[in-house]
């Protein structure tokens, strides 16, 4: 981006230093990196020629590259009014910003110089406009650059971002270029292979690009905290690809270290976080909210939503919206359907072309009790969006089957035709269809799909034999017993099977029964069976069921009443005696009273009542009245009460309230003895 220096006139100046020596400087300082003496000599330069168009792209290319963007934009804003034409830089600037829609209204009208087109490629790229960035690359190819490597790792991106990720290997060939040229090339490579689903070659490829990676910048003198910060990316694909390969314990460990070392750049540590989330599923709910969060930032206004640390410009648009979908189902398992319903509305405006959005609003319907929206707007996408449609209507299918409504769930699966006849399909279909009480399209469902298996060209011929003999139970159920005697009839004919062989044999007995006969003889006979006379048996009043029926072998049934003898043998333990117990000298026996309480024990003596307590004190009608309150106080005592007064005329025998038997309370002090 450097502009190139051009000689200067001798012009008498002001300055005591000539403007050739300044120029000289100048360019010295650019050779040598120093963009902040490049800065402080384009100064002098235009303090002595103000206007001076070397001096002043100078200066801004020296405040770029020192990352002083808003001065730079500032300085090509102060001299829009002078003759130079600065916009590209303008454009980069705001490219930098992120400010990407002001910096392609920037480039327009310019001409098309390998910088703009290279420029305008990755603006495009940010935005997500693959088709037109790859147009740009395909005019970048006719020029012969210096970084065409680089420009071929960029064609690479673009062609798997824009869902052409078959066409990768072709192009490599076309610019006659390998893939582990560099190890970012290697990288997109294996991208390209985890989109066709070739795991185990992405992996080499990977591993590959790792190894090259730490050749190259340990040769450029690279720290180990930078390298293992280039290389992050590679890193969390590699875990990505253990992911899909099924080893989910290696790749939950490589994301927690990347994780855990927090050395990789912030794009790919929220990777790997989402990742990580992903893997564990509704484990750890709240623990993948708050990791989450970290990377999410609520700044209000017109967006709700928005990515911490630039990430929003870093990311591609599907690995952002795959942090919003995961937060959004977390925030569903938590039942925070107000934060979740606001999330989805958020995704529609940021999202507004994809299916996933849609998907994740019938989740946030389905929970709130309300799946007929869900239907609606499931019903209306897929109206919209044909290319996804057998994803909606899939997922309508489900919505409804959950809510009820076997009608609807049936006729979305009826239009998805590549999965129609797959078993799986055709016995969902067939139990909704009985569900609704059509038990005729159920048969036609079955009818359909014999009818496709026995004129397909699939290699998987095992499948006719499952849905054929589903057919003939099904038929046989609803009294179809002819069908179902055809059907089973023609599974032994063309696969000998079994079970189809008992079926016909029982189905045919009440409608043909020659023919049940001649088919019976197939069936292998049962041991045991020969000497049984079934006339006798016939005229016995029915079988009684007895332990060890099913073996037919007497001496099977011997041996297995003997292993049932034996366990029933209780094995003897040995007793357990209390600490410091010696069997040999147990001493004198315990007392055998021990456990009853102490009233109740042979030993037990009342306490002898002081009887001078029951002496008569006063005059002789001072008993009569004392006799008289105390059976009154008696009778107003309640049953809680433990102790009664007694009053008494010199009587030893107790009152009434003394015979009861004690409360809880009491027995439970009296029961410690």
């Amino acid at each position: 981006m450097a502009p190139k220096m051009k000689e200067k006139p001798k012009t008498p100046v002001a300055s005591s230093v000539p403007l050739e020596d300044l120029f000289a400087s100048l360019d010295r300082h650019l050779q040598n990196f120093d963009y902040d003496q490049v800065v402080k000599v384009a100064d002098q330069v235009l303090s002595n020629a103000p206007g001076d168009e070397d001096a002043l792209r100078c200066k801004v290319v020296a405040l770029i590259k020192g990352d002083k963007i808003d001065r730079a934009v500032s300085i090509i804003q102060a001299s829009e009014r002078l003759p130079i034409d600065l916009r590209f830089y303008k454009a980069y600037c705001l490219y930098r910003q992120n400010k990407l829609s002001e910096a392609l209204q920037c480039l327009e009208g310019q001409e098309r110089t390998t910088s703009v087109l290279q420029l305008e490629s990755q603006i495009l790229y940010r935005l997500g406009k693959m088709e037109s960035c790859l147009e740009n690359y395909e005019k970048l190819q006719k020029f012969k650059m210096d970084n065409s490597l680089e420009l071929k790792t960029n064609i690479i991106a673009a062609l798997i971002l824009a869902g052409r990720a078959s066409e990768v290997q072709g192009m490599l060939d076309s610019m006659k270029v390998k893939a582990t040229s560099s190890f970012e090339l290697a990288y997109n490579t294996a991208c390209s292979l985890i989109e066709k689903r070739n795991y185990a070659d992405a992996e080499q490829l990977l591993l590959s690009a790792r190894r090259i990676g730490q050749e190259m910048l340990m040769e450029d003198d690279y720290a180990d905290d930078e390298i293992e910060s280039e290389l992050a990316p590679i890193a969390v694909q590699l875990a990505y690809v253990k992911q899909l390969m099924g080893h989910q314990e290696e790749a939950s460990e490589a994301y927690s270290e990347i994780i855990n070392r927090n050395l990789a750049d912030p794009s790919s540590l929220a990777i790997a976080t989402n990742d990580l989330i992903a893997l564990k599923g509704a484990k750890d709910i709240a623990d993948g909210l708050r990791k989450l969060d970290r990377f999410i930032e609520k700044p209000g206004g017109l967006q709700s939503f928005k990515l911490s640390n630039g990430l929003d410009y870093k990311l591609s648009s599907r690995q952002k919206e795959a942090i919003y979908a995961n937060r959004l189902l977390l925030l569903l398992h938590t039942n925070r359907l107000k934060e979740a319903k606001d999330l989805a509305l958020e995704l529609g405006n940021m999202f507004p072309e994809s299916v996933m959005r849609v998907l994740l609003q019938a989740a946030v319907f389905v929970r709130e009790g309300n799946p007929t929206k869900a239907e609606d707007i499931l019903h209306q996408c897929a109206e919209k969006y044909p290319k996804n449609f057998e994803q909606l209507y899939l997922v309508q299918a489900q919505v409804a089957a959950t809510a009820g409504h076997s009608q609807i769930a049936a006729e979305s699966l009826s239009k998805l035709s590549q999965i129609q006849h797959t078993p799986a399909t055709v016995a969902t279909l067939v139990a909704l269809r009985e569900r609704c009480g059509d038990s005729i399209s159920a048969a036609a469902v079955l009818d359909s799909a014999l009818n496709w298996w026995s004129n397909s060209m699939s290699e998987e011929k095992n499948k006719i034999n499952l849905i054929m003999h589903q057919a003939a139970s099904f038929k046989l159920k609803h009294g179809q017993q002819e069908e179902a005697a055809r059907l089973y009839e023609e599974l032994v004919k063309s696969h000998g099977n079994i079970l189809a062989l008992v079926g016909l044999v029982t189905t045919a007995a009440n409608v043909d029964v020659n023919k049940a006969e001649s088919y019976e003889k197939r069936l292998k006979p049962l041991q045991g069976l020969k000497d049984i006379n079934v006339e006798s048996l016939e005229k016995t009043s029915g079988a009684k069921h007895f332990e060890g029926a099913h073996i037919a072998n007497p001496v099977d049934a011997v041996q297995e009443e003997g292993r049932k003898e034996k366990a029933r043998k209780k094995r003897k333990r040995k007793p357990r005696y209390p600490k410091g117990f010696d069997p040999a000298n147990p001493g004198p026996p315990p007392d055998p009273e021990r456990w009853l309480p102490r009233r109740e024990r042979s030993s037990y003596r009342p306490k002898r009542k002081d009887k001078r307590a029951a002496q008569v004190r006063g005059s002789q009608g001072a008993v009569v009245r004392e006799k008289h309150e105390a059976n009154t106080s008696t009778a107003n005592t309640s049953s809680s009460s433990v102790k009664t007064t007694q009053a008494t005329s010199g009587s030893s025998k107790p009152t009434a309230d003394q015979t009861k038997a004690p409360s809880a309370k009491s027995r439970k002090k009296k029961s410690r003895h």
